[in-house]
């Protein structure tokens, strides 16, 4: 056929950074992409993320009887606006939609004239830190629309990741498919989706558009990353991961074979990053959110002189300014010079203002109010957390007054184990490295100061020790770190058996304690401050266990 008999399609993905509940806010954002997409890049199809009206995890809220007149008055402006076109023009936005009484996890497209139409999520998650049940019916059927003469089916997340429906797809006479997302990151996430996506076009020979969404929600990080895969499986577009993006793509369609072919783009696909680095970017995008969404001007780390705190306020200042972080730093008798004087060169050289107060006279009123209590009995626990929680008072007496959120500074292993005081250390607003085992927390660092030196080596090399005690060290309470995180790794992580551990060439006695520690310290963690989920199981929303009960593995 003749090349004039192609049609040319120009498609934007909009990967926005969308605010929970935020209906309003979502809507003006949208509005605003289908301006700038339509008169900018000439785009002729917009493609939101999933739930985007609303954001993703709505969860309760969609139980809130507003949310529903909302949600319609906002679908009801985006198809005003979509109808000003003299031209035609698709909108497909992401929005929970009611029907017969019943809750759907939809997507809606909107064409010039022509009432919505409607897509139900045919597979709802329920694993994880997915509970789509406990909110959503799931659809049936396919949806197919015309765009131009071009056929083109829309999907929702879950629905990729199950054989069949690019298939029904296909069968219905699509050319290519719009996948709608909100997938959350982990570690090695982008290498998983790619392979799904290469199974769906392995089963159905379509190009596939895959929009994500981005942006930190309490937890959950979404790293965009969105991209478009051609028939054969190959990415040919990929928008930036851990940033904004409307990310155009243009494609040609033959409607004598009904092939939607990807025109490559002008610039080289931009690398994906390498583990530290998106580990890194995740963090910074998390915070950022974290921060702005919840209206917090400033935040506050208490430095100790340990890996924890030092990678923490260097995350913190890249992911918001040194004017909008503060440290403080709290040595005891049992602080080591070293350790004060290593906070001092971080916050120095990360441009940090530095509070120093040193806790010794606020402990004596403390054992003197407990003399009765802690008299003829030799120092345990109970001196050591003190000192922990007279910490944490000071810390909330400044974040009150300067109304600056407190990051706490625990990570995955000490969490795991119940290393860490309960109204102590764990006292705080955010976590940052709350999903880094130990080891992890080792190679991020080591990461940052190959971008600029803000870590004094020291901190890196040094035994860790909680410094509550005269001289000691984590591996007085805790067996190697490099032994505890595998030991943790596969028993939170790959839900292992004791017995698989212990042939893994662990000794018995350790294995034995740590998976007790562990158990035993749920109550503690129920109470730890939110943290970002960096890992594919996270504590909190990922494993949800009993703190009363009677297992023991």
């Amino acid at each position: 056929m003749s090349e004039s008999h192609h049609i040319t399609l120009r498609l934007v993905m909009a990967q926005l950074n969308l605010l929970v509940g935020d209906i309003a806010g979502n809507t003006h954002q949208i509005a605003h992409a289908i301006t700038r997409a339509a008169e900018a890049d000439g785009a002729d199809i917009l493609i939101c993320s999933e739930l985007s009206l609303i954001g993703y995890p709505p969860e309760d809220l969609l139980l809130q009887q507003g949310v529903k007149r909302q949600i319609e008055n906002a679908l009801q402006q985006l198809q005003q606006q979509v109808d000003a076109f003299d031209r035609p023009f698709s909108l497909i936005v992401g929005l929970p939609w009611w029907q017969d009484e019943r809750c759907y996890n939809a997507a809606a497209v909107l064409q010039p004239a022509q009432p919505p139409r409607f897509y139900f999520k045919q597979h709802l998650p329920n694993y994880g830190v997915f509970d789509e049940r406990r909110y959503f019916s799931a659809g049936e059927q396919p949806l197919l629309f015309i765009h131009h003469h071009i056929p083109l089916a829309v999907t929702l997340c879950e629905d990729l990741w199950h054989a069949g429906v690019a298939t029904a797809a296909r069968n219905g006479g699509a050319a290519a498919l719009l996948n709608l997302n909100a997938s959350p990151y982990h570690g090695g996430k982008r290498q998983q989706r790619e392979a799904m996506l290469q199974q769906r076009c392995a089963e159905a020979g379509l190009p596939i558009f895959y929009v994500n969404q981005l942006g930190g929600q309490d937890e959950l990080l979404f790293d965009g990353g969105s991209m478009v895969v051609d028939s054969g499986g190959a990415v040919v577009v990929r928008a930036a991961e851990f940033a904004p993006a409307l990310q155009l793509v243009t494609a040609t369609y033959s409607p004598d074979n009904n092939q939607l072919l990807i025109n490559p783009p002008l610039e080289p696909l931009p690398p994906p990053l390498a583990a530290e680095a998106a580990t890194y970017a995740a963090i910074l995008l998390a915070l950022r959110d974290y921060v702005e969404k919840n209206h917090f001007n400033s935040v506050l780390v208490s430095l100790s002189g340990g890996i924890d705190s030092a990678l923490t306020l260097a995350l913190a200042v890249d992911a918001l300014g040194a004017e909008r972080v503060f440290a403080v730093t709290l040595p005891s008798r049992y602080t080591a010079a070293m350790s004060v004087e290593d906070a001092r060169l971080e916050a120095e050289a990360l441009g940090v203002p530095l509070r120093e107060i040193a806790i010794e006279p606020g402990i004596a009123p403390l054992h003197q109010l407990l003399a009765d209590d802690l008299a003829g009995r030799p120092a345990d626990v109970t001196e050591e957390n003190l000192q922990a929680r007279l910490r944490a008072l000071l810390v909330m007496a400044l974040s009150n007054r300067y109304q600056r959120l407190v990051l706490t500074t625990g990570n995955k292993s000490e969490m795991a184990v119940g290393y860490a005081t309960l109204y102590g250390d764990m006292c705080g607003g955010f976590n940052l490295i709350k999903d880094l085992f130990k080891s992890e927390v080792y190679r991020l660092a080591i990461y940052r100061n190959s971008l600029s030196p803000v870590i004094p080596e020291r901190v890196i090399s040094r035994a860790p020790s909680a410094e509550l005690a005269p001289n000691q060290q984590d591996s007085d309470s805790l067996p190697p770190y490099a032994d505890l995180d595998e030991i943790l790794r596969l028993y939170i992580e790959e839900h292992a058996a004791a017995e698989t551990i212990i042939a893994a060439g662990f000794a018995a006695a350790t294995v034995e304690r740590v998976l007790r520690l562990v158990d035993l310290s749920e109550y503690k963690r129920r109470q730890s401050a939110p943290g970002v989920k960096l890992s594919n199981l996270a504590f909190g929303r990922d494993r949800r266990h009993p703190i009363t009960q009677g297992y023991h593995p």
